[in-house]
């Protein structure tokens, strides 16, 4: 069983930044990662996700704004967020896949860490 344990977010005003991590409990080398979101009254959606050969991925709304960065050494997932905005308010959660294929659901997911965007 994998545990995946996310930290970093937070409450921060409309155009700040914060930085989530995600810590694997095991090897994430051959394995794809995403980061997914859920605000209230809404379905869980994909943010961002990496392959191990850093193949990217990024819902639009978030273009340009986040970025995703794996360290396979430190077995830990990134998403660093810019320019954050009321809408990005959710509860984050990183996943790992089943393999390095991104098509599918995630295997594994993580707890989830709250991020709220308001003044």
């Amino acid at each position: 069983q994998v545990q995946l344990v996310e930290s970093g977010g937070g409450l921060v005003q409309p155009g700040g930044s914060l930085r989530l991590s995600c810590a694997a409990s095991g090897s994430i080398r051959i394995y794809a990662m995403g980061w997914y979101r859920q605000a209230p009254g809404k379905q869980r959606e994909l943010v961002a996700d990496i392959t191990s050969g850093g193949r990217i991925f990024y819902v639009d709304s978030v273009k340009g704004r986040f970025t995703i960065s794996r360290d396979n050494a430190k077995n830990t997932v990134y998403l660093q967020m810019n320019s954050l905005k009321p809408e990005d308010t959710a509860v984050y959660y990183c996943a790992r896949y089943w393999n390095d294929y991104t098509g599918g659901s995630p295997r594994y997911w993580g707890q989830g860490t709250q991020v709220t965007v308001s003044s």
